[in-house]
């Protein structure tokens, strides 16, 4: 993937932080015109290298149980695979890796559901499943979408997105909903547009766009490739720790701005780390130095994140072009 200058990288660390900020409060924190600004920021988004999104209490993973699951395919059958599990709405998080397993998949299962369909039925029914492990997610301790913010000077002009509260889904009416699934679909839509497709009131709209931002009942997310920014290590650490010294251990990685991810598993590791770092000598620094000196850590399992397919619900702009292709060889292997 092509790497962006510094100024863009820039716009896309601003826009981390705060994925609606006016494109005026983005040239300031950049040091550059707001013209300039806005011309590279629609720029990114219409080339799909960028995408802001927003997300629920419960698109985070406030209702229902959050399952790992680490799936084996065949040879050769990974984005198969991966393009099949990407169109289920009720995977969050998916991604190629490295390693013993070739996909990670973040579902989320409502509360009363069933897992035994998913994971009997449905997902050993894909041809190119081998085997599968599911680990129960206990507990998220960290999801950070700053992970980029080192690549700004400062950034206190920018309003960052109040954390989620834990309101419930019928704290959002009828009305609150549809403004959400539009802002799902496009992160920075204006009030203006969203009006216009809803057939209300504009000042209805930035009314309750305003409340929902203000009491935290959603947030907006920044979604970009990290080699993009330049970021050469992307990686999920599944960590073993003594029992009990676990919310230390969590507390301690949660402390990194490189750690996007923490949260403790039912499973075989106690906790799974998402970890983004600019260089592979940053990443040997971080377990070494970092990881390997936590009181508590016992071991570790790593897996390059080869490809994020998904993430928050929503299909990455950058992995369409791969999971077409294999949609489209899958087809033609089937006629």
């Amino acid at each position: 993937m092509e790497q962006l200058d510094d100024l863009d990288r820039q716009i896309v660390a601003a826009l981390q932080v705060n994925g609606r900020a006016s494109w005026t409060d983005i040239a300031g924190v950049v040091g550059t015109s707001v013209t300039t600004v806005a011309r590279r920021a629609q720029q990114l988004l219409a080339d799909g290298i960028v995408r802001i999104t927003t997300l629920t209490r419960l698109q985070q993973g406030g209702d229902g149980d959050l399952f790992l699951v680490r799936v084996s395919c065949a040879a050769g059958q990974q984005l198969a695979t991966a393009a099949a599990l990407a169109d289920r709405q009720d995977v969050r998080f998916l991604a190629v890796l490295t390693g013993e397993h070739d996909l990670i998949v973040e579902v989320q299962i409502p509360n009363g559901a069933g897992l035994h369909a998913l994971l009997v039925e449905e997902l050993q029914s894909i041809p190119w499943v081998r085997d599968s492990v599911a680990d129960l997610v206990l507990h998220t301790y960290k999801i950070g979408q700053d992970w980029s913010r080192q690549l700004l000077g400062s950034a206190s002009v920018l309003s960052e997105p109040r954390t989620l509260h834990l309101c419930e889904d019928s704290h959002l009416d009828e009305l609150d909903g549809r403004i959400v699934a539009l802002l799902h679909e496009n992160g920075r839509a204006s009030f203006q547009s969203l009006a216009k497709q809803l057939g209300v009131n504009e000042s209805t709209v930035r009314r309750r766009c305003e409340a929902l931002f203000r009491q935290g009942c959603v947030e907006t997310v920044t979604l970009v490739p990290a080699a993009a920014l330049g970021y050469e290590a992307e990686v999920l650490l599944f960590v073993s720790v003594e029992p009990s010294k676990l919310e230390a251990v969590a507390a301690r990685l949660s402390e990194h701005r490189g750690v996007r991810f923490v949260a403790a598993l039912l499973g075989q590791y106690s906790l799974v780390c998402e970890v983004i770092m600019p260089t592979t000598a940053d990443l040997y620094r971080f377990v070494t130095g970092s990881l390997g000196r936590i009181d508590g850590v016992r071991s570790w399992q790593a897996n390059v994140e080869a490809l994020t397919v998904k993430r928050g619900f929503v299909v990455v702009p950058w992995a369409q072009a791969a999971l077409a292709k294999a949609r489209n060889t899958a087809a033609g292997s089937t006629d």
